[in-house]
């Protein structure tokens, strides 16, 4: 499989009211792996797989600016509070001219009896030159580094 894990650990503050992490916990989980994996250094001693996909400079002053053009979510069980990492699972759903489509799972953390997908998520990532404000194909480096991560997207449930 071309999944890439990443462990992120839960804080105490991500837990609502009924003991589970709340929802709008879940997108800053998504976002936080999200950074790790596309973001040069950004993931650098975090652990998991992360390897060649960090490409794009967050940093100040890069020439690139990623904004978040949709956002899909589907919640399939509530995650309790867990001491060892979740176990986020990104791949590619679709490379476009000027987008990237960031598929992920939500699971029970590596090593669990049985693993659990918590949630289905899915967004599309708008790559944007800095200087002009507009949308910028995506490179070669970066079709390189996020190709062997392409699979199918998504499939969330018909409602």
């Amino acid at each position: 499989m071309s999944r890439i894990h990443v462990p992120i650990s839960l804080r105490w503050s991500d837990l609502d009211a009924y003991g589970h992490v709340n929802n709008a916990e879940m997108l800053r989980l998504l976002e936080e792996a999200r950074i790790r994996v596309f973001w040069a250094d950004a993931g650098a001693g975090e652990g998991g797989d992360i390897t060649s996909t960090a490409v794009i400079d967050g940093g100040p002053g890069a020439d690139t600016i990623t904004l978040i053009a949709g956002l899909q979510i589907e919640y399939l069980a509530p995650v309790p509070f867990l001491r060892r990492p979740l176990d986020v699972q990104l791949w590619i759903g679709r490379l476009g001219g000027a987008s990237i489509e960031i598929c992920y799972e939500v699971c029970s953390p590596i090593g669990a009896e049985e693993q659990q997908i918590f949630a289905r998520a899915s967004t599309t990532l708008v790559l944007i030159d800095a200087e002009s404000q507009r949308p910028r194909r995506l490179t070669e480096d970066e079709r390189a580094a996020w190709g062997p991560h392409v699979e199918d997207p998504v499939q969330f449930r018909k409602r």
